[in-house]
């Protein structure tokens, strides 16, 4: 169970907020990723999920991989050196700032996230080099305009930005809708800036996951949707698409070795032409 420390009003009123019997994505990937920030709630679903697809762990240390893999690829090969991160979850290891300050102590880094125990933990991810930046913003991936205004504290819009969104825009069940978030955020941003998302499909145990999804819906969580391949081709559709394309995480530009096997969350990449 995570250690709760509430500063001031602010936490005090923030952890008013926090549901400890509804379980939540945020934490239940923790509990998958073998954390200790959930509660029994989160362990009971998960496991619960588990009964459907007992790979679930698998994907979920692919996409913390895949971000990790796509953020050096970014700060490196090309050069990005700001990150607005949507849908950041749990600190663990190699959170979006460490992978990028990694390669330039100078990269600049915002954290959106609605979850209560996500914003109490935020300190872990506010750490920062004294040559860069980061910030953290409460807000909700509906809302791209608050996002918008209050990330231009930290990042400079005339300037090419990554956008990351690993496992949020299953939270958006209208298609239309999380294209038009896509859209919005692109439209902020300068030529040269990336798009990152990663997102559960209907690609790999297409059927268990349906299932595993049904059944996350009915525990009175946010509800989620999983997408197939031409509705995630949708969401890159004002982006280059860099190789191998919009593909199962886990194979999305792997370290060296025989290749990985296939997990649940595809993922890709795209530059803003």
């Amino acid at each position: 169970m995570p250690e709760i420390q509430a500063a001031g009003d602010e936490g005090v009123a923030r952890m008013s907020r926090l549901r400890t019997d509804v379980s939540h994505s945020a934490r239940i990937w923790n509990y998958w990723l073998g954390g200790k920030d959930h509660y029994p709630v989160d362990e009971e679903v998960g496991k619960q999920i588990l009964g459907f697809v007992p790979a679930l762990p698998r994907s979920a240390v692919a996409d913390r991989a895949f971000l990790a893999r796509a953020v050096r690829h970014l700060a490196g090969q090309a050069g990005i050196r700001q990150f607005l991160d949507i849908g950041t979850g749990l600190p663990t290891a190699d959170n979006t700032h460490e992978v990028a300050q990694r390669v330039d102590p100078a990269a600049r880094i915002v954290y959106v996230d609605n979850d209560p125990l996500v914003l109490t933990h935020a300190h872990a991810l506010l750490t920062s080099t004294p040559q860069g930046a980061t910030d953290y913003i409460e807000a909700d991936v509906h809302d791209p305009e608050k996002i918008l205004r209050e990330a231009a504290r930290t990042l400079d819009f005339d300037r090419p930005v990554a956008i990351t969104m690993l496992g949020i825009l299953n939270f958006v069940m209208d298609t239309d809708e999380a294209v038009s978030i896509v859209h919005r955020l692109l439209d902020a941003v300068p030529s040269g800036s990336h798009l990152v998302i990663s997102h559960p499909t209907t690609e790999v145990d297409g059927e268990a996951m349906t299932q595993a999804v049904e059944y996350w819906n009915s525990q009175g969580s946010a509800l989620m949707t999983l997408r197939g391949r031409a509705d995630l081709v949708r969401l890159f559709d004002r982006v280059e698409v860099l190789e191998p394309g919009i593909v199962s995480c886990s194979r999305w530009r792997p370290e060296e070795g025989p290749e990985p096997a296939a997990v649940t969350h595809f993922g890709g990449v795209g530059r803003k032409p």
